[in-house]
């Protein structure tokens, strides 16, 4: 036994279990990632969840002024502060196929080891302090992020990110999500 609580009345929807909402949601996340992760079936129990969690991460896809690369080690290290090691698998897998996330970045960030890029490194300590501490980012964290060129308004995206990964990393641990086989390659212990 894990020590934490766990669901044990819920399984994954599928939609052919689904009911009316939760079909209208899948069909949704099917429209985006061409397939229902595990992470999204264990999400849809509850539509608004997955609902809130589709549109949140949508808008920092496409609103926030990061690039791939930095969108990904804002949910890496989101992640990593959770331990939620299915979205450290997910997000690894989009790291290294389609962010173009440096090799080197994204080892040092499954390691835990320093980033060799002293940009990410900055967004990477400021993304994990901001979870780490309920948003209250120390003076010192902050001035390196606002010295290496992120702004006010890349700092309340990051908040946005730590959101919809908190609706993902906790359902996660509710459900103790199996790694999709999509993400299998990039699994964590």
């Amino acid at each position: 036994m894990s020590g934490h609580f766990i669901v044990n009345t819920l399984t994954g929807v599928v939609p052919d279990t689904a009911d009316a909402m939760q079909t209208a949601v899948l069909e949704d996340a099917l429209k985006q990632v061409g397939f229902i992760p595990n992470m999204y079936a264990n999400m849809v129990n509850v539509p608004g969840v997955l609902s809130t969690y589709l549109h949140g991460y949508g808008a920092f896809r496409q609103h926030s002024d990061f690039s791939p690369a930095e969108q990904e080690v804002v949910f890496l290290a989101i992640s990593r502060e959770n331990d939620c090691k299915y979205c450290t698998a997910a997000h690894s897998m989009l790291a290294d196929r389609y962010s173009k996330v440096p090799t080197p970045v994204l080892a040092a960030i499954r390691a835990g080891t320093p980033l060799p890029d002293a940009k990410l490194a900055a967004l990477f300590a400021f993304t994990q302090e901001l979870v780490r501490n309920a948003g209250k980012v120390p003076k010192a964290v902050a001035d390196a992020f606002l010295a290496a060129g992120y702004t006010d308004r890349d700092a309340l995206q990051v908040v946005l990110a730590a959101a919809v990964k908190t609706l993902s990393n906790y359902t996660n641990h509710l459900f103790q999500t199996a790694v999709d086989e999509a993400f299998a390659a990039y699994a964590v212990s």
